[in-house]
């Protein structure tokens, strides 16, 4: 199920020093250190220098270097690896623009000996930067990329003959594999290694997309039962609990998994009468009121209408699973009663209108006219699945598609291999690659953007949230 990667560097970005035979280390070769006749030429080093490789595609994993020989004090180097998403990441200080080693070391010393076979980091990169300091004798065999991702045969392929398209498809595919490529399903591979289920939605439908049921995503929703109290809100969130539920009730929708719902239908039921006692019989969101929707909407006029949609969201699922298993579903529709006692109002959110529209399977004349204003302009990579949605039932398939042509590849357009955290068109405008460092004048797509807890180079290029347009794809015969 989880596919071993091994991956040339396919350029060298930049390089400084006394380096010689550098581009041998373009060459795939047998993957052993030896002491018998080189089959290629060594690359050595003398003295302060570095080298930056590009490996051409992001990565989940770390670097594989094999040494002939290291002639330093005690003949052991001290190396300086750095590991970036972006090639300005890889050549960032920490604490400069955000760069940090933030749930993934990506920036360290590492003793390097001769005749070793060693491997280092465990992170999400494209580039490496590789340092050696004055003292540096260094003879290399190789630096190679060691990686993992799943090995699934996918069951929805893009088949098209749109080249946009099938970039499209392949990035997200790749993004939501890296992602899922461990026991869980992580947000993000750089950082957010964690499971945050209130993001998982649109992971859920990414996989069940392309693979049906995987033991990662019921890895998932039991760890988040097991790990949270009832009383307790997820991940200390109310949208959390509430999207928890969801995934548990598509995720039976979509794969038929029985058994575990089962393990997790007392917990469903003590989840919907926690939200009972919070909801006021007049609709008012009491305790839910500002949980978390989206970064973009925090605190803003349209986060409780987007709590409101997903708790409504929420109360629906819950009564047609209870229903498939034969629970009472008395205290889930006395939930949606009371929510729908007061409207879902939208006046700025695109995202938000999409989650009104999976709420009441209907939009206001406003909330059309919001998102015909926005456009690809509105777009959210956590939210894709749920705009598309709605703005292919308004405008059309052809114009929501076209939506994301732009939107998604806008992201390609600057070099990137996975779909990113958070995205917005206009960061573009006046913007480098991230396989470049920007030229003078120009703003860094990584390093000089992101938002909230997401700024600069701590914000993740490979973020599971935005896949959900894999379902969106599927969903509509694309």
């Amino acid at each position: 199920m989880i596919k071993k990667e091994f991956i040339y560097p396919v350029n060298i970005a930049k390089s400084q020093g006394n380096i010689t035979n550098e581009k041998e280390l373009l060459v795939p070769s047998e993957k052993q250190i030896h002491i018998g006749t080189p089959t290629k030429n060594p690359t050595v080093i003398h003295g302060k220098s570095y080298i930056v490789l590009d490996f051409g595609i992001e990565i989940r994993g770390r670097i594989r270097i094999l040494c002939f020989s290291a002639n330093n004090k005690n003949n052991c180097a001290s190396v300086r690896l750095r590991f970036g998403e972006s090639l300005s990441e890889a050549m960032s200080e920490l604490g400069e623009k955000g760069s940090c080693n933030d749930h993934s070391p990506r920036d360290f010393y590492i003793p390097l000996v001769g005749l070793s076979d060693t491997s280092w980091g465990n992170t999400a990169f494209r580039f490496v930067r590789l340092d050696f300091d004055e003292e540096s004798s260094i003879s290399l065999h190789s630096v190679i990329a060691e990686g993992e991702t799943l090995g699934l045969d996918a069951k929805y392929e893009y088949k098209g003959n749109d080249p946009l398209l099938k970039k499209i498809y392949t990035a997200a595919k790749r993004t939501i594999d890296l992602c899922s490529a461990g026991e869980y399903v992580w947000d993000g591979v750089k950082r957010d290694r964690l499971v945050w289920i209130g993001d998982m939605h649109p992971e859920m439908l990414a996989l069940t997309t392309l693979y049906g049921r995987v033991p990662m995503m019921d890895n998932s929703i039991n760890l988040m039962r097991e790990t949270t109290p009832i009383g307790n809100w997820m991940c200390t969130l109310a949208t959390y609990s509430a999207w928890w539920l969801i995934v548990l009730a598509d995720y039976f929708k979509k794969t038929s998994c029985h058994d575990l719902v089962l393990e997790n239908m007392d917990y469903a039921e003590k989840t919907v009468q926690r939200f009972l006692e919070c909801i006021g019989v007049d609709g008012s969101l009491g305790e839910v009121s500002g949980s978390l929707v989206d970064w973009p909407t925090r605190s803003k006029p349209d986060e409780n209408a987007g709590v409101r949609a997903i708790v409504i969201m929420m109360a629906k699922k819950a009564i047609e699973l209870f229903k498939e298993f034969n629970r009472p579903t008395d205290k889930a529709e006395e939930l949606l009663k009371r929510l729908m006692r007061q409207p879902i109002t939208v006046t700025h959110a695109m995202q938000v209108a999409g989650l009104k529209y999976m709420a009441l399977g209907e939009l206001d004349k406003s909330d059309i006219e919001l998102m015909e204003k926005l456009g690809e302009n509105g777009m959210s990579t956590f939210m894709s699945y749920y705009i598309l949605t709605a703005y292919a039932r308004y405008f059309g398939i052809e114009r929501a598609v076209d939506i994301m042509k732009k939107y998604y590849g806008g992201m390609l357009s600057v070099g990137a291999t996975t779909f990113w955290e958070d995205f917005h068109l206009e960061w573009l405008d006046g913007a480098g690659r991230i396989d470049e460092i920007a030229p003078d004048g120009a703003k860094d797509i990584h390093g000089d953007f992101g938002d909230y807890c997401y700024k600069e180079f701590r914000h993740s290029l490979c973020h599971a949230w935005s896949t959900g347009i894999l379902a969106f794809m599927e969903e509509n015969g694309i």
